[in-house]
């Protein structure tokens, strides 16, 4: 893991090198154990790195790195999982042992895209090709690794975060409009926007060819979920439960094997939860000694999963290290959240996932995760609720649907989770009444259970109620006939999730909440093959008797008891309505008084006074809304705009 930044200039520059040294100095926390520069002045291109050592600690993988022929120059971010595999059908003679020298063997024998198709990884790549005097940027399949990039007054530049592009002198730091009427609908910036004019972020799966004149930028696709996902479906995996049980575990296996492989210490992030727990049982499979564990625990009982990972530790034999913090611990982190995230960022487990991820640094320098379950094996309640509410509420004409809408954001909290609780099963989901109350309050512009599935994934499903400027720019979820096509609209759902919030909100959140503490994270549920194995399971084997992720926990029925797999679906949340009300109330109002919002003039106080009041008089729990808000006012402190 790593960090890497650079410039192409229209114009030959002497000063090409000192701006990306000064570029990469930005991100020493994403690489603190190396830097390193390559510039060509008369070519007015620039590459940078900070390092990370993990795989061949030696100077031999140290960055940017140029190929044998000298045509290439590399600087890379990231981990190809099967580059020994590679090796194999490359000619040597090898310096070392890094994946970096063999991306670039790679891209001399077989060109860029087949190199993408066939490397097995999480990276974001930036390459100088000398003959063609083009620039390259690639992106990993599901987006793991960050990568910015764009043209701004005759500059292109390009970054793993956007404080080194910032670090440019002739950077112009205009705010985006769009992109915030995104980031408040929902509560983080989707590719390919960024908070910037200008600046976007490179899609997943996707490569770029940037030369010089006439500020060309080319956008090439060499990996998409939606032909993996039609190819699943068309054919279909055929054999019974059982042979899929254990094509399951062996693909698993492999998954994590692959990412098993550091030449520093390693771990595994264990909540508790069925995903993690899934992980960390392949690891303790395919290891000697135990692997270590980690986990952070609340007070609160509602928000403690840590009791649930110490029960998981024990069984699968962990060394595991757990470490209970209070509303002091997690509130120390919030005002470092905008320059971690450098532009708004609003999922609340930002701040536990940080807690957790400096929990492991302090004995691991690589942490393995469960990440990119639920959305692979439809692991997230609106997997189920949708359908099975819409279901029945299709029925009820539109007027009285949206009355039922109204009368619901009318009630308080409180009162409406004592009527709907009982009445939760009805709708045939199995959650709290609170649960279905949240899903009633979507109701009053819905039409269709495309419009639902877009209510549900949107903290403000009408920016322009809150923003003064508020127009949603061209995006995905709005352009429903480029949406995927898919056997049943749960799996269009997941598709979607893989899309936009599984790049834009999980992974970002992991990386960022990581690499802060220059930690490394893996997701081997997000391995090239184990995805693929997925979408040709049946729907059956992922949902059954309105429960996500069936074969998964199945597969740990052989290694942990029922009580600790069939447990209800929680989520790593924090007490934030509590908080905003109580040790957080202070500094909410004032970033969200009525004179700092009209001063700073992006949002409507009118709309922002009214949803705060609600929330502290205990009415209403509007937290996540709020916290949009907040995490773009406490931004918009600590950043400079032109």
């Amino acid at each position: 893991m790593c960090g890497i930044a650079g410039v192409l200039a229209q114009s030959s520059s002497a000063c090409t090198e000192a701006i990306a040294t000064r570029m990469a100095d930005t991100l020493v926390h994403r690489g603190p154990d190396a830097s390193g520069v390559w510039a060509d002045n008369n070519a007015g291109v620039a590459l940078s790195h900070r390092r990370l050592s993990i795989l061949d600690l030696s100077p031999a993988g140290s960055q940017p790195m140029v190929s044998r022929s000298g045509r290439y120059v590399i600087a890379y971010n990231g981990e190809v999982y099967n580059h020994l595999d590679l090796r194999k059908d490359l000619d040597g003679p090898w310096r070392g042992g890094s994946d970096t020298e063999t991306l670039l063997a790679a891209i001399e024998a077989w060109g860029i895209e087949r190199t993408l198709v066939n490397a097995v990884g999480m990276f974001a790549i930036a390459l100088w090709d000398r003959a063609e005097q083009t620039l390259i940027l690639a992106r990993d399949r599901v987006g793991e690794k960050p990568l910015y990039y764009g043209w701004q007054e005759g500059t292109f530049y390009f970054a793993s975060e956007l404080k080194a592009i910032k670090a440019h002198p002739a950077f112009n730091a205009r705010l985006s409009r769009e992109a915030l009427s995104l980031y408040m609908r929902h509560s983080y910036i989707p590719a390919p926007y960024s908070i910037y004019d200008g600046i976007r972020k490179l899609e997943p799966g996707h490569w770029l060819t940037v030369k010089r004149e006439g500020h060309s930028a080319n956008l090439h696709t060499y990996w998409s979920i939606q032909d993996v996902a039609q190819s699943g479906c068309a054919a279909p995996f055929v054999g019974d439960a059982r042979e899929a049980l254990q094509l399951f575990d062996d693909q698993l296996s492999l998954a994590v094997r692959r990412q098993m492989i550091a030449d520093v210490p390693l771990g595994a992030l264990l909540s508790g939860g069925v995903d993690s727990s899934a992980v960390v049982t392949a690891m303790q499979k395919c290891s000697v000694d135990p692997v270590k564990t980690f986990t952070i625990g609340f007070r609160e009982k509602e928000f403690n999963e840590a009791e649930n990972a110490k029960a998981v530790a024990r069984c699968l034999g962990t060394d595991h290290t757990e470490l209970y913090i209070d509303d002091r611990d997690a509130l120390a982190i919030v005002p470092t959240l905008p320059c971690m995230y450098d532009e708004p960022f609003a999922d609340s487990s930002q701040i536990p996932t940080h807690i957790v991820m400096k929990l492991a640094k302090a004995h691991v320098t690589v942490a393995l995760s469960g990440d990119g379950g639920d959305e692979l094996l439809g692991g997230y309640n609106r997997y189920v609720q949708v359908p099975a509410v819409w279901h029945r509420l299709r029925r009820i004409p539109a007027p009285i649907r949206r009355g039922i809408a109204h009368g619901v954001g009318a009630a308080s909290d409180d009162a409406l989770n004592r009527i709907l609780t009982p009445l939760a099963k009805g709708f045939g989901v199995g959650q709290a009444g609170l649960k279905i109350q949240k899903l009633l309050q979507k109701l009053r512009h819905i039409e269709s259970i495309e419009d639902f599935y877009c209510a549900l994934v949107a903290e403000w499903p009408r920016p322009q109620a809150v923003l003064v400027a508020g127009e949603v720019p061209d995006n995905l979820l709005d352009r429903r006939t480029d949406w995927p096509h898919a056997n049943t609209f749960v799996e269009t759902m997941m598709l979607l999730d893989t899309l936009t919030y599984l790049p834009g909100d999980i992974l970002t959140k992991v990386d960022r909440a990581a690499m802060a503490v220059s930690l490394e994270s893996r997701t081997p549920f997000l391995d090239r093959d184990f995805m693929q194995f997925c979408w040709s399971l049946p729907m059956d084997l992922k949902i059954r008797n309105g429960q996500g992720k069936w074969i998964m926990r199945e597969y740990l029925r052989a290694h942990l008891p029922v009580d600790l797999i069939d447990r209800p679906k929680t989520g790593f949340g924090i007490p934030l309505d509590v908080w905003l009300r109580g040790p957080l109330r202070d500094w909410a109002e004032t970033l969200l008084s009525v004179s700092r919002l009209k001063a700073d003039g992006y949002f409507v106080p009118e709309t922002v006074r009214a949803t705060w009041e609600a929330h502290i008089s205990g009415k209403k729990n509007y937290a996540y809304r709020l916290w949009s808000v907040l995490m773009f006012q406490a931004w918009l402190d600590q950043t400079q705009l032109d």
